[in-house]
Order: structure tokens, then C-alpha cells, then sequence
């Protein structure tokens, strides 16, 4: 017999899993919200990706010591900055590419915070959803 943690946690897992699904499905005008400011976040980060590789390969790749030799190691290192994870590359040695790479961790501070901030903003729509849908005797759109 399940215990009690486990029965909570398949039930949020679950809960989880349709919430999700209705995000990609655009279920409601929230889950709509929420997929399309992801969908920003996301394209504008893979273009603000591409752009600070070649600027990086362009300030470091004649810098002394620098691992940054071509536009692949390049994307790798501002991939890996933009994750808010350290990589094996040194940091830049040129001063254009350090403030390169300062540029790069405040984007990614600031991307993180926003989506929080629309998760929270998506979560306190649905609670309201489901508090009309309680009052009104109806389940929810989008499984909620």
C-alpha cells in the first residue's frame, strides 16, 4: 500500500504533466501567455547565443593563451555562460571579452528571473481559473 508522500507526489507529478501539456497546447489564454513569453525568451536567447559567439570569436581568437581559436569553441563558451555554468575554456583574457561575458551572466541572471516571474504570474492566473471554475461547479480548462 502507497504511502501518503508518494500518493502526494504521482498526484503533483501527474498535475505537473497536464499543466505542461496544456502550456504547448495554448489551453487557455494563461497557458498561452506563459508558451508564448517562453517562446520569446527562448528564440531571443539562442540569437543573443550565435551573436556573442562571433563577437567572442572576434575580441579573443588572436588574444594570447585564449582557447577561443574558432566560432564552434566560441559557441560552446557563450552556450555554457549563458547557462550560468562555468565551462572547461579559460575566461577571456581581452578586456572586450570580459565585458563579453559580464553582459552574458546579467542576461542569464535577468532570463531567469523573468521566467520565474511568468511561471508566478501564469500560476496565480490558473489559481484563479480554478476558483471560478470551483464556484461555478465546473473542473477547470486545461485539467488543472
Amino acid at each position: 500500500m502507497p504511502n501518503i508522500e508518494t500518493m502526494y507526489v504521482a498526484r503533483v507529478v501527474r498535475s505537473t504533466g497536464r499543466e505542461i501539456r496544456a502550456v504547448i497546447r495554448a489551453a487557455t489564454p494563461a497557458h498561452s501567455q506563459l508558451r508564448d513569453r517562453i517562446m520569446v525568451v527562448a528564440l531571443a536567447t539562442v540569437g543573443i547565443d550565435v551573436i556573442c559567439a562571433g563577437l567572442a570569436l572576434l575580441f579573443e581568437h588572436d588574444v594570447p593563451r585564449t582557447e577561443i581559436k574558432s566560432y564552434g569553441s566560441a559557441l560552446f563558451w557563450t552556450s555554457t555562460q549563458l547557462l550560468t555554468v562555468s565551462s572547461q575554456l579559460p575566461n577571456p583574457f581581452s578586456l572586450p571579452g570580459r565585458i563579453l561575458d559580464i553582459a552574458m551572466e546579467a542576461y542569464a541572471i535577468t532570463v531567469v528571473a523573468t521566467l520565474a516571474a511568468s511561471i508566478g504570474a501564469f500560476m496565480i492566473k490558473r489559481g484563479r481559473e480554478a476558483e471560478r471554475a470551483a464556484a461555478r461547479g465546473n473542473a477547470p480548462a486545461g485539467g488543472g
